[in-house]
């Protein structure tokens, strides 16, 4: 049997607001193991590539962080961790006014490579645990939809206006949604053509439909999400003290 075509997206085209406007893709995090410095997105792509047989990576990039850029933070020397013969391909794309825009570029931009499926990375999650990647891709091929899941240790609540308590909300039905997620590439483009449908068929009065993730979008229009167990070390870089408290690379770890 064939094995499964897999490539990647790895959104990198936010505007780091919380990291005091630093792109905190293209920052420093450690040094690899012959010394050369590793950045946010550099640890992203080697960490993929080392476990997964990809056949292209689609980055999203912001107007004011171009390729130029995105090429210097990946550093030439990108592809060693690639086993294989040849490393995948690597195709950059211009993001769009929010996340749901920008992996609807990428996604269209990967329709020529033709993958059974895609894996779609937040690139501020330089941490993915190997375990974590190899329970998606045996699982991806059974259920269509993937993604990984945290556990909820404190109790929620769901807040209503000047911050009452709207509901008490059971945490054992509850979960923190990490990346990457897995999905069978034809229906997830699929999701994002009907999202994006939805957008430009909208009053221009109306606010705009909000999705923070990419299982949401499927949820919506194609169906069920499976979940699998995520992991603690794959902290997603928001402020500059995340940084400082995860720095590592992975020669230090």
């Amino acid at each position: 049997m064939k094995s499964p075509l897999f490539a990647a997206i790895v959104t990198a085209a936010g505007n780091s607001r919380r990291m005091g406007g630093r792109k905190k893709e293209y920052l420093c995090i450690g040094k690899t193991g012959d010394g050369k410095d590793i950045t946010v997105l550099g640890a992203v792509v080697r960490t993929l590539i080392a476990r997964i047989p990809l056949i292209a990576i689609t980055v999203p990039l912001s107007a004011e962080a171009g390729e130029t850029a995105a090429r210097a933070a990946l550093g030439s020397d990108w592809a060693d961790a690639w086993q294989g013969t040849s490393p995948p391909k690597l195709i950059f794309v211009p993001g769009g006014m929010s996340r749901r825009v920008s992996v609807f570029h990428a996604l269209n931009a990967l329709k020529p490579e033709a993958p059974d499926y895609v894996l779609i990375h937040d690139g501020a999650r330089p941490w993915i645990d190997t375990g974590l990647i190899d329970s998606l891709m045996r699982a991806a091929p059974h259920y269509k939809a993937v993604l990984p899941v945290l556990p909820v240790t404190e109790t929620p609540k769901e807040l209503g206006d000047c911050g009452y308590i709207d509901r008490h909300l059971k945490r054992a039905t509850i979960a923190l949604a990490q990346t990457p997620q897995a999905f069978a590439f034809a229906d997830i483009l699929r999701a994002h053509e009907l999202a994006e449908a939805e957008s430009l068929a909208a009053s221009p009065d109306s606010p705009p439909v909000e999705y923070t993730d990419d299982a949401e979008i499927w949820g919506k229009f194609i169906g069920t999400v499976k979940t699998v167990e995520g992991s603690k070390k794959n902290i997603k870089i928001t402020f500059p003290e995340d940084i400082a408290a995860m720095s590592a690379s992975l020669g230090q770890r």
